[in-house]
This record gives structure tokens, sequence and C-alpha cells, in this order.
């Protein structure tokens, strides 16, 4: 199939089609289609292999809809093109068009080149600062290119996995940041899927446990042009170029076959790929930005704007621009890519960036809109892991509970609430109990399951689990705005010492208050997510905005890891595992009409229920759940952030299987009737007598 057209080159009227947008090749030639509603004309554009020589330029010869296509004999995978799309320039009313700027396919499945940055790449006079006359300079030299690309794959029978959600340990992680310093993962091959997928990186999640893991943007981006002069890098990736190419740089072949071969591999040892995507908005930022695909395709369309006045972006997301996923052409590109990754790339879920942004409809945030109508009813789409980050920076714009089934919600009230708890703030045993149980004040409505809440401890957005117990305060003079990027509410406790230190003493009860927050996390009702890198002991260095260090303070550090953490991560996994600790509904108390879910009641130290004076004693720091799951397993989790105390357990027979105040946490011990608690710690006990009345087992 012909790569470089001929210079007879012609459309075929008669096999052209506007159903199926982007360039889709059929074995004997190629359909281009691009929608542009506002537009009067649109060229497709031509170019050498190498996206430096423009070859062709092609008025599309038809349009419906607004999609304007055409279709390419001898044309296939491997060619290289882009658009220049006609229009008015007319910024006073959200129109700026410009022809002399090429424009990338916003459904091109592959990239070539990157962006080298020039005030070409600006739609309007930029030196001026005058965003009401047009720029006349080409940007094709500047700006990457659209390929043609070859669907076909082998996937050897690959299929979803679809662990149950109550069954799942998410592990949140960065393409580069996991494989660049890995001494198992060969040398080439770090920083990409290759790497990704090696056979040491799948082995180590395999042994903690993990069963799905969510990789940070790998959707196609660029390397901002302010961190570029200031020698830093968009090491992330929340600033997406396109929703259906993967990110060049972490192909080592170039080949998006690449990142086909990595879910492969995942899906062969039992591990689901959730993708964090970024529809909320785009990399061209507001309306004195860039004009690199969308603000030069049709601006009205595809950007909220101003109802007062069009000439500026509506920004709900703090990046300048806000993507109008309530137009139906947008909202439709959007749902085009996510099937894409499911049906073509065989990813198994998605966490959404920003999704309030998602819902916001003219009356602000709407859990009802149409961005989630869309999701809930597809055949596809409602079937994948669906997790929000449930905020943006607009006005309404939290909403941690407020989103529909079958989402799954980020939620860092149990962050707060579990550090709060752990550094020993005061009055937090009422909110602990919500966390433990799957925060049902939250999420316990609209027949949501218990699995609603994705708790973590710490996430890419802040400081790590390490970090959490090692500073008071950010340290993120390496991002070059002097300290003052980034949020000052960590929730953390440096435990006396600012940062690392050589007191083995502080050092060791700063890891065990670590393993007794992750004891917490793990014997919590919901989804569990671990950041990568939390068993091993990472460090930031107390950098909790490290989206533009795309070195070793972000990438993680494999050659001392903390074998304690490790251990405890794999040893309360099993546990969790082997009592069916998570349920899919909610617990509720002895006497309450059974839900399926467990049978819980509260235990004060003294080994009675907990009353109402005991909740309100915010000088209390020890206390317990007594839970019998609904096969008649009976447990009990006792948590202590104070000083060493003792625990009158409940009256029965009881063996210890997990205390966080060991190096090896996990042991199957016989227990009196009254147990030590060593000072910040968890314990879990296993019921050692007859067995509870069973319920049915959800």
């Amino acid at each position: 199939m012909l790569k470089t057209p001929s210079p007879a080159l012609a459309f075929d009227r008669e096999s052209a089609h506007a159903d199926a947008l982007g360039a889709t090749f059929d074995g004997q030639g190629t359909n281009f289609a691009l929608f542009s509603d506002n537009a009067t004309g649109v060229e497709l554009c031509l170019f050498d292999d190498k996206g430096a020589t423009e070859t062709h330029r092609l008025d599309l010869p038809a349009m419906e809809g607004g999609v304007w296509h055409g279709y390419l004999p001898g044309i296939g995978p491997g060619q290289v093109y882009g658009y220049r799309v006609h229009g008015p320039y007319d910024p006073a009313n959200g129109h700026r068009f410009n022809a002399r700027k090429l424009l990338l396919d916003p459904y091109a499945r592959q990239l070539r080149g990157r962006i080298r940055w020039d005030n070409a790449l600006h739609g309007y006079d930029l030196e001026n600062g005058d965003d009401d006359t047009p720029d006349p300079r080409d940007s094709a030299p500047f700006l990457p290119k659209a390929v043609v690309v070859d669907p076909d794959f082998d996937w050897e029978a690959d299929r979803a996995l679809r662990h149950r959600w109550q069954d799942s340990l998410v592990y949140e992680a960065h393409v580069k940041g996991l494989t660049m310093r890995h001494p198992g993962v060969p040398e080439a091959d770090r920083g990409t899927f290759q790497g990704l997928a090696s056979p040491a990186v799948i082995d180590h999640l395999k042994a903690l446990g993990v069963t799905a893991i969510e990789l940070l943007p790998v959707h196609a981006f660029p390397n901002d042009r302010f961190l570029e002069e200031k020698s830093l890098s968009n090491y992330w990736g929340y600033n997406t170029l396109s929703f259906f190419a993967p990110h060049a740089p972490y192909l080592k072949s170039g080949a998006i076959r690449e990142v086909k071969e990595a879910v492969r591999r995942f899906h062969a040892a039992g591990i689901e790929v959730i993708l964090d995507v970024v529809y909320n908005h785009t990399c061209e930022g507001n309306e004195k930005g860039t004009t690199l695909s969308y603000r030069g395709i049709d601006n009205a369309s595809y950007y909220l704007l101003s109802p007062e006045n069009p000439r500026h972006s509506y920004d709900t997301t703090g990046t300048g621009n806000t993507l109008n996923v309530a137009h139906p052409m947008v909202l439709r590109m959007v749902l085009d890519s996510l099937r894409y990754w499911v049906q073509v790339m065989h990813v198994d879920g998605f966490r959404f960036d920003l999704a309030s942004t998602l819902g916001r409809e003219s009356t602000g945030f709407e859990r009802e809109g149409a961005f989630f109508a869309a999701i809930r009813q597809d055949p596809v789409l409602s079937t994948v892991k669906l997790i929000a980050e449930p905020w943006d920076v607009g006005e309404g714009g939290y909403q941690v509970g407020g989103f529909p089934w079958p989402f799954r919600e980020w939620n860092d009230k149990f962050r707060d609430d579990v550090r709060g708890f752990w550094r020993k703030d005061a009055g937090l045993i009422p909110a602990m109990s919500e966390r433990l149980l799957g925060s049902p004040v939250q999420f316990r409505h609209s027949h949501r399951p218990a699995t609603s809440s994705v708790n973590f401890l710490a996430a890419h957005d802040g400081f790590t689990l390490w970090d959490a117990v090692s500073y008071n305060d950010k340290h993120n003079e390496a991002n070059g705005e002097d300290n003052r990027d980034g949020h000052n509410n960590n929730m953390s406790d440096n435990m006396g010492i600012e940062g690392p230190t050589d007191d083995l003493t502080v050092d060791a009860a700063r890891e065990r208050r670590a393993r007794a927050m992750l004891a917490t996390l793990l014997l919590s009702q919901g989804v569990p997510m671990l950041l990568a890198g939390d068993e091993l002991g990472q460090t930031q260095g107390g950098n909790n905005n490290a989206y533009a260090q795309d070195n070793e303070i972000a990438w993680i550090d494999w050659s001392a890891p903390r074998e304690a953490l490790r251990t405890a991560v794999e040893d309360i996994v099993a546990f969790r595992r082997e009592a069916r600790l998570a349920r899919l509904r909610f617990a509720t108390a002895p006497g309450d009409q059974p839900d399926d879910g467990p049978v819980v009641t509260w235990v004060h130290p003294a080994g009675r229920e907990m009353t109402p004076e005991d909740w309100q004693d915010g000088g209390l720091r020890v206390f317990g759940v007594d839970m019998t799951l609904p096969e008649g397993t009976r447990l009990l989790i006792l948590l202590n952030a104070g000083d060493e105390a003792e625990f009158a357990l409940p009256e029965g027979a009881w063996r210890l299987r997990l205390d966080t105040a060991r190096d090896r946490v996990a042991c199957d011990d016989p227990a009196g009737p009254i147990v030590t608690l060593d000072w910040q710690s968890v314990q879990a006990f296993r019921y050692d007598g007859p067995a509870s009345s069973p319920q049915p087992a959800p």
C-alpha cells in the first residue's frame, strides 16, 4: 500500500463516508473525516514519511452534518497527514479559524514528531498581543503530524478480566517513573510500555496482590513551553494533545502495538489496566493559547466559551480551557476515544481527571447529565471500571459521593481522616468509623454499593506515604516557583525531625506509623489504591507537586526498599483476601435489617460496646470494630494511634492474625482475654470459636 501518494491522487467520491471520524484504513485506501460545524472548507495535507515536507493539499470534497470527509484510494498505514481549516477569524464571536495553521486530527491514532515551540503555533499575532489579528505564518514545521495506522493485531484470545470491585487492589503508577530506576528492567526498555510490562515489574505487582495498574496519562501530551524554558518537563501528562494516540516517548519503537503487547502481558498475569484520562481540557490553554488542533478546527464547538463574551474561554479546570462535552459531537469524540481504548487497545477501565467538569451542564454539576447518561447506557463503556476524581476548581465542583453508579470515586476524606488519626489529631474516631466501613455517609444512597469509595493514603498529587510521616511542610523548590506551588494542607507529621534522619528511633517510629496506615487502608471496606512506591518507602524529598520532575525526585528508587513495608502489604492483602473482608454491601448494626454486608459492633478498649460518651471523647486514641461477615466469619480489628494500651477482647476465643508492630505483620497466635496494643499499631483477630450464625453471601 502506498504511503507517499502519486501526483495524480484524487478522492473517490463514491467510497467516502461520514460515519467514522478520523483516518480509517480499509485495506484499499483511507477515509478521512473531520467534524467542524462552523468551517467553510477543510484541506487535507499529506506529508512525507518524516512529516517534514508537505506533498499534497486537497480539499475534502463532501460535508454532511458538519463532518467533512473524503476517501483516498491507495493511501494506507504510515501516511502522515494534517488539516487546514477555513472559516471566519472572528474572536469576538468565538471563531478562530486560520488556514495558515496546520491542525492535528483529534482522532489521530499515532503521532510523528513533537512540538517545537514557536510563536507560529499561535493563531493570532502573539508578538503584539493582538488576538484580533490572525498570524500569517505556517505552523506545519513546528507541529507533530497524525499517522494512518493499521489496527490489525493478534490478541491471542486475550479478553477482559473483569475482577470484582470487592476483590480489587489498584496500584497507581507512572509508565516512566515505575521503570526508570528498576534494576530488573533492561536499560533500553526503561521509560516505555515494554519496560512497564517487563517480568520484573509484573512479578512485583503479583507479589503485592495487585489486581489493576492505574496509569497516569498515556494519551499524547506536550512538554509545555513554560516548563521547557525552566529546564523542566511535563512529567505527569495532565495536558492532553490527542485522546487517541499514545504518548510517543513511551513507545520504544514508535509503534502503537507496544501498548497492546503490554496490555496483553498484564492480562496474562491477571492484572487489569486502567488509564487516567483527561477529557476535561486540552493543552491549548485559554483564548491566548496555541492553535494546535481543536481551537483551529472549531473553537466554538470544542470549547466552553464565556456566555457573556465568547472571545474568552470558560475555565473550570484551572488550565485555561474546558472541553465542551455538552456538545453532541464533542461528547461523541470522548465516547469514541473511550471505546477505542477498550475495544482496540483492550484496556479495562478509566480514572477521569477532574470528573466534575464532565458533569457540568448549564445549571452546574448534574449527576444525571449527558456525559454520565451516555456512559451508563453504552453497551461497551458501562461494563468497564469507571473511577471519578470527584472535584474540579469551579463553583460547586467538590462532589465526593455525588456521582452515579457504576462510577467509583477517589475519596480524599479517607486520606485526610486516616492521616489525621494516625498523627493523633483529637476527635477523629467517629470519622474513622466511617472510613473503615466505606464512608456510608457519602456513598450509601441511590443503590450504590460499599465499593463506591476508592480509598487511598497517597496519590501522585501530594506527599507520598513516607513523606507524610517525614515532613511537616512542602519542599517544592525544584519546581522553580519559590515553593509557592502545591497545597499546604498535607495532613502530615515529621515525627520530630524534618526530612531524612539518621536517628534510628525516629526512623523506626515512621515505619511503625506507615505500617499502621497501610493496614488501615487494606482493612477498610471499599476499594484500596496504593501509590506506586509507597510499599517501598518512596520519598520525593517533600515535594508535593512533582508534576514537572521527570527525574530522580519522582522516579521510584528500587535500590533500598523498606522490606518491612513491602511484606506488610503482602501479608495484609493476603489476610484481606483470605477473610473475604471486602463486601459489596454496606455494614449494618446488630438487630438492623441485614443487607448481605458485615454486621458490626464498635468496641471500647474496656471490652464493652462504645457509648455516645465514648464517641465524644476527644482524647480517645484506641478503639475496635467487631465484624461478622455474611458467611459467619468473625473478625476483630483494633487501632491504636496513641501509646501502648491494653484492650479487653470481646468474650470468646480469638486468634491474632496481624500485628503491625511486628516487622513481619502476619502471625497466628492465640489471644488471651486482654491484649497489649503497642503504640501506633493495628491488630486484626479472627474468632477461633464456633461460627456465628451465617448470612447469605453476596
